[in-house]
């Protein structure tokens, strides 16, 4: 892209060629298949965290890498730079994970973090439910205490690994009487009693990512299980959703460098009246524009992930980028689907795969009208 990248250092750079390799080695020729299942295969996963792939900034101690968010910035960039659609890596190993590392007991770190860094365990989250989706503080799953156990009832809904998943952090209501204040993280192994997996969700998109409906009735789930303090998990969620909407616009800058990419190839070969499509000057204006933005994003992007490496990122200016990466990517996906004409409308083509896979990056993780409220709070 012809911008100079200042914000990774060395080993940064050599685990991206690791990530690279992997990804092209091991996934790029299963995506077809796992697109048919509708998930990845657990061999995937367990070869992923036999490379060191999976939990690059969990401490070694627990079979993590031991390395900081720069290294999970390359590796989450490389699975997209290699068109990797629907595998939940990046969620189970740095939106989910850090949840136990930072709030776990040393029992509890003991007992899950070796097999979720070997890919053994994979992890969900539980947060929305089919009442509700941004709104957190109205969950309706209740854990209610009955001596050494919480007593869970309730359902989620769009749960990304929900038909792998073996252990869920959950979003509950422990004191409903209390709005935000009430909520609590509880970690629930998914083969309990009470546990039940509802319907593979089929998306517009993304079909190898297994989304579905989960229901817990009566599930009695250990004292021992809860994460972090008794109604402290509504702040617990606030404060991980910087990273998590820093995510979001990391693959964003990274999907558009490359659909750029292979816009330019298609242009440059398709005829049309004559000539190549990329010899009309519409072409060159379109695609002029969606390379400006391209070096914007990865301006903004990489300033705010030197921000988040230096702990320094805030919850406002991440609202900032997932926003405009988010709705950038989107615009110019729409202005290259265009350019390849009839071919932008199937799907054995990479942009038309991305026109379906990326539309959801302006709703998760806190939709586009959520990101324009935290920052309007600001203004």
């Amino acid at each position: 892209m012809q911008v100079h990248r200042t914000v990774f250092r060395e080993d940064h750079e050599m685990l991206r060629e690791t990530a690279r390799r992997f990804y092209e080695r091991e996934c790029v020729p299963r995506q077809q298949a796992w697109d048919e299942a509708g998930r990845v295969d657990r061999e995937a996963w367990l070869k992923a965290g036999r490379e060191g792939l999976l939990c690059v900034t969990m401490p070694t101690k627990y079979g993590g890498g031991g390395g900081d968010f720069g290294h999970a910035a390359v590796v989450l960039e490389e699975m997209h730079r290699a068109g990797i659609s629907g595998a939940g890596f990046s969620l189970h190993s740095d939106i989910i994970a850090p949840y136990i590392n930072r709030l776990g007991t040393e029992e509890q770190k003991r007992r899950w973090l070796p097999r979720i860094c070997a890919g053994e365990a994979i992890l969900a989250i539980g947060i929305t439910e089919p009442g509700g989706g941004s709104d957190v503080k109205a969950c309706r799953t209740t854990a209610v205490r009955d001596g050494d156990a919480f007593v869970i009832n309730g359902s989620k809904t769009f749960i990304s690994n929900g038909m792998s998943a073996d252990l869920i952090v959950l979003v509950c209501k422990t004191d409903p009487a209390a709005g935000a204040r009430g909520v609590s993280l509880i970690v629930v192994e998914m083969e309990r009693p009470g546990v039940r997996r509802g319907r593979r969700l089929h998306k517009v998109g993304q079909p190898a990512a297994d989304t579905a409906e989960l229901f817990f009735d009566d599930v009695r789930v250990p004292v021992d299980n809860l994460l972090g303090e008794l109604n402290q998990g509504f702040g617990y969620l606030m404060r991980e959703l910087a990273q998590e909407r820093l995510i979001i616009a990391l693959y964003a800058a990274a999907a558009l460098e490359r659909l750029l990419g292979l816009t330019l190839d298609y242009v440059k070969d398709r005829k049309a009246f004559g000539q190549t499509v990329w010899d009309f000057q519409n072409t060159k204006f379109k695609l002029a524009d969606v390379k400006a933005q391209a070096v914007a994003l990865r301006t903004m992007v990489d300033y705010y992930l030197g921000e988040h490496l230096r702990r320094r990122l805030t919850v406002h200016e991440a609202a900032i980028a997932k926003l405009h990466a988010t709705e950038t990517l989107w615009k110019c996906i729409d202005d290259m689907v265009q350019l390849h004409g009839g071919y932008g409308y199937m799907l054995e083509y990479p942009i038309a795969r991305a026109f379906t896979d990326y539309r959801v990056s302006r709703v998760t993780g806190g939709a586009s009208e959520v990101m324009r409220e935290l920052i309007a709070r600001e203004l």
